[in-house]
């Protein structure tokens, strides 16, 4: 199974290297020297790691061939793709691969069921859950523990314990609001006591 590792960003220097936005948890092992990685576009591959180094909090990555600034600039925006066994699992029990939560059905403890997993979607602060509802509708169910109680892989179900008002918007509880302060029953406050 392929998947999506980094994007090539910017040409750094002038010797081949580029900045790499990451899109693994596992940069280490996806992209090592000797790795070698499809493209999106094809033709702009396959493309082997010849170094890597981090540089002001950036992965810099040079590629065997690519040995100036002009070379380097035209990889900008390519995707890189690794080759990943279906059947590898993360070394920590507690992360999952993108392709292990897709399509998992997502139920409450007591087995009422949500929908399924058709995406998931990585934000800085967290992932998100997009479920599809037995109705076509969707929902986002953060991907915090707090939350998602529970992975089962081998019974293809995710178990929520959502918030009120996270899957049924009826049982909302609302914080505050400007609609509270003084509607006209009570009398403004003069400061003096009666």
């Amino acid at each position: 199974m392929q998947l999506v590792v980094a994007r090539i960003g910017r040409a750094h220097g002038i010797k081949g290297e580029v900045t790499v936005e990451v899109r693994t948890d596992e940069p280490e092992l996806r992209l090592g020297p000797g790795a070698v990685l499809a493209t999106e576009p094809a033709d702009a591959g396959p493309l082997t790691i010849e170094t890597g180094r981090v540089h002001s909090g950036r992965l810099l990555l040079r590629f065997e061939g690519v040995r100036d600034r002009t070379a380097a600039e035209a990889l900008r925006n390519t995707l890189l793709i690794a080759e990943v066994d279906p059947a590898e699992l993360p070394e920590d029990p507690e992360e999952f691969y993108d392709h292990q939560l897709m399509d998992l059905d997502v139920v409450l403890a007591d087995g009422t069921e949500i929908g399924r997993i058709t995406e998931i979607t990585h934000l800085p602060s967290q992932d998100l859950f997009i479920v599809e509802r037995p109705d076509g509708s969707e929902v986002m169910i953060p991907f915090v523990e707090e939350i998602v109680t529970e992975i089962d892989l081998a019974e293809q179900r995710a178990v929520i314990a959502p918030p009120p008002g996270l899957i049924d918007e009826s049982q909302a509880v609302i914080a505050s609001s400007r609609d509270e302060e003084g509607d006209g029953d009570e009398a403004p406050a003069t400061g003096k006591d009666a």
